[in-house]
């Protein structure tokens, strides 16, 4: 049996530094698999914004009810996509956290896939670049 999730990020060192694909969060330490890393915060969004979906960085956290994460201290938001990646997103209470699937190596790029609807909208019409898909 899989052990629960808690949901506290720990006091992880991390780094906004340029990556191939624009600015990225990096592991300054090593982060063991299953690890609650960040929490992806940010601002309300209203019906109104929901139905324009013109944001990269809106984030479903609860069936109804979305976030816009580009704000001053979501570092989360710097968390690049990846089809193979080291981390993904899990909800608790209407807030979004990061996890670790597996361990993560200090210097390590950390990653989540944003899934379907993301990938189709705004990744697969230029190219996807990570490194499964550009072959780097």
């Amino acid at each position: 049996m899989a052990a629960k999730r808690i949901f506290k990020p720990g006091t992880f060192k991390l780094a906004v530094k340029r990556t191939r694909t624009g600015r990225g969060l990096i592991a300054l330490e090593a982060i063991p698999e299953g690890a609650c890393i960040i929490e992806y915060k940010g601002r309300p969004v209203s019906k109104a914004e929901q139905e324009a979906d013109k944001g990269k960085y809106l984030f479903w956290n609860t069936d109804t009810t979305m976030i816009n994460g580009n704000i001053a201290g979501n570092t989360a938001r710097f968390i690049n996509h990846a089809c193979e990646s080291n981390c993904e997103a899990d909800l608790s209470r209407g807030r979004i956290f990061i996890f670790a699937i597996r361990d993560i190596a200090a210097g390590e790029e950390l990653t989540y896939d944003y899934g379907p609807e993301y990938f189709e909208k705004h990744l697969k019409p230029k190219g996807c670049l990570c490194t499964a898909c550009a072959g780097a």
